[in-house]
């Protein structure tokens, strides 16, 4: 039986047998892939019956406060290391961490025909105000700071920096134009393959070394069983099409 065929069938009979016995969970995902997970989880409620609650925001803010005690039972993360921590403080259940998507970064600015398409904008300068996510919490933030150091940019630039809480806020400081231009994740500013609007770089891979974003189960989880089968069902043939609908690259 092909993988697709296996992956079809245990699907179906997680959805058959949670029809009485819908369970609810409680998810921190990375604000990165805030929309992606946002339809994967309406779809998976769908198939399943259970109730997956979902909170977004930067994975260091995430990381602090499952070490505090918070009820998640799932960690999805912008990156490696955040979960690898968790692991090391034995907080995550063993054989549970994967990597889901791989990250891009994206230069974008709201305004039409502002940011050129080989990011020439970008070191010449040219600009009031430049966003990126938070590095100290937020591995696109990261990300952004490696390109800027690597195109030797870093203190021509710094006085015009903005950092935002994760790239959820960072979009929303370029959104409403209050920045001029930033760095965000691509899947926050693609459809259907294209940029949404505004004009945009896509920056080279060779800039910043690649951001592999891993998931796990937390030993705290309110209902392993239920948390497994999203597990599951996150390496299914239709979220990882979703997963490269939104610009990520698949793992």
């Amino acid at each position: 039986m092909r993988n697709f065929e296996k992956t079809g069938l245990l699907l179906f009979l997680i959805s058959f047998c949670s029809i009485n016995f819908a369970a609810e969970i409680n998810v921190a995902v990375a604000s990165n892939f805030g929309m992606p997970m946002k339809q994967i989880v309406a779809e998976f409620e769908k198939r399943t019956g259970n109730i997956v609650n979902l909170s977004l925001g930067s994975s260091g803010r995430f990381v602090a406060q499952i070490v505090n005690g918070a009820p998640f039972s799932a960690f999805f993360s912008a990156d490696q290391s955040n979960p690898q921590a968790l692991e090391n403080a034995g907080l995550v259940i063993d054989g549970t961490r994967f990597t889901y998507a791989i990250g891009r970064l994206v230069l974008w600015s709201s305004k039409i025909h502002f940011i050129d398409g080989n990011g020439e904008k970008l070191v010449r300068g040219d600009y009031a105000t430049l966003a990126f996510a938070n590095p100290r919490v937020a591995p696109y933030g990261i990300a952004a700071e490696e390109v800027l150091k690597r195109l030797n940019v870093t203190k021509g630039t710094n006085h015009v920096w903005v950092n935002g809480e994760n790239v959820a806020q960072t979009y929303q400081f370029i959104s409403t134009k209050n920045v001029d231009l930033g760095f965000v994740s691509l899947s926050q500013i693609i459809s259907d393959g294209e940029v949404k609007n505004g004009s945009s770089w896509l920056v080279p891979q060779s800039l910043y070394k690649p951001i592999l974003q891993d998931a796990v189960i937390l030993k705290r989880s309110e209902d392993i069983e239920t948390t497994r089968q999203l597990m599951l069902f996150m390496k299914s043939g239709y979220v990882r099409n979703k997963i490269e609908e939104y610009g990520y690259f698949k793992p």
